[in-house]
């Protein structure tokens, strides 16, 4: 059911997410940045180019560039991360094709999609009205208000749609206490790590 196409890639270096997806909780430097609304089943995509390939959470749009983490576009494009290697380039010309969402669950801390209590409520109310959507069924929230996890309580919140859109956490949704999660971008062109702002 999944087509191969190609497109060219280029490099992202600062994590986003628009549905709220929370970078200290999957591994940042395996996401895709790419056009298009975040669906609840095509979430993952693996780019293959020169017998590389790599698989990447497409959690967050763009205008139209199908950009991919730093670390990963490196690595796709020159055999090595980011970190040891860094490349300077514009677009490559790459393979790509959807595949089934479980494929991208070494990048998912539990294999679950950890997403903002506070702030990823359309999200997830869309796909809550597709109920055998992979994301219905393997979401977890958390109450930390930001994709960068700078305030919050690190700890699961509860949903029941029957009861309330809002869902329930145990220190109350949308605390705004600093938490010491960190988020790390590889900046783009040094290859050094630094805490996302």
């Amino acid at each position: 059911m999944f087509t191969r196409s190609s497109a060219s890639i280029t490099p992202h270096d600062q994590y986003s997410s628009t549905i709220g997806v929370l970078g200290c909780k999957i591994d940042t430097n395996r996401v895709a940045y790419w056009p298009g609304a975040v669906d609840c089943n095509n979430i993952c995509v693996k780019v293959s180019n020169e017998g590389r390939d790599v698989y990447l959470l497409k959690i967050d749009s763009s205008g139209g560039a199908h950009d991919i983490s730093y670390d990963a576009w490196n690595y796709l494009g020159f055999g090595e991360s980011a970190t040891k290697n860094p490349q300077q380039d514009g677009g490559i010309v790459m393979d790509y094709e959807f595949v089934h969402a479980s494929k991208c669950n070494e990048i998912l801390d539990n294999g679950k999609l950890p997403l903002s209590a506070a702030n990823s409520m359309n999200y997830v109310a869309s796909c809550l009205d597709e109920p055998t959507s992979w994301v219905a069924q393997n979401y977890e929230l958390y109450n930390i208000n930001e994709p960068t996890c700078k305030h919050g309580v690190d700890e699961k919140c509860h949903l029941n749609l029957a009861v309330s859109n809002q869902p329930e956490c145990p220190s109350g949704l949308g605390s705004g206490s600093s938490l010491n999660l960190k988020v790390e971008n590889i900046i783009y062109g040094s290859g050094k790590s630094v805490v996302a702002p």
